[in-house]
């Protein structure tokens, strides 16, 4: 089992930069796959990006691919989603989720964190 917390989240206005982070506690993290999702108000949660378990692969949802970069850092126990051009349409909360296989649906991944809010003002 895994326990995740996301930080990083906050306020910033269209065109500018956040970096998301999610630690994750435990000895096996290097063993999951990390998934990046967001739920906006109204709307199901969908997904963001994902990372295999050593970083050598990633992919994204069309939204957000050429603007957001998914990384891990094994070491530190530490995934991020480094998020740039900033839209207002990102406004979300962000969850990270750890699973077993390198997938973009929700159900693969039984982990999550509680999320961090993003606000992205025009």
């Amino acid at each position: 089992q895994v326990q995740l917390v996301e930080s990083g989240g906050g306020l910033v206005q269209a065109g500018g930069s956040l970096r998301l982070s999610c630690a994750a506690s435990g000895r096996t993290f290097s063993s999951y796959v990390m998934g990046w999702f967001r739920q906006a108000p109204g709307k199901e949660r969908e997904f963001v990006a994902a990372i295999t378990w050593s970083g050598g692969s990633t992919i994204y949802a069309d939204s957000v691919k050429g603007r957001f970069t998914c990384s891990r850092d094994n070491a530190k126990n530490t995934v991020y989603l480094q998020m740039n051009s900033l839209k207002p349409e990102d406004t979300a909360v962000y969850y990270c989720a750890a699973g077993l296989r390198f997938r973009v649906t929700l159900g693969e991944y039984p982990y999550w964190g509680q999320g961090t809010q993003v606000t992205v003002s025009s």
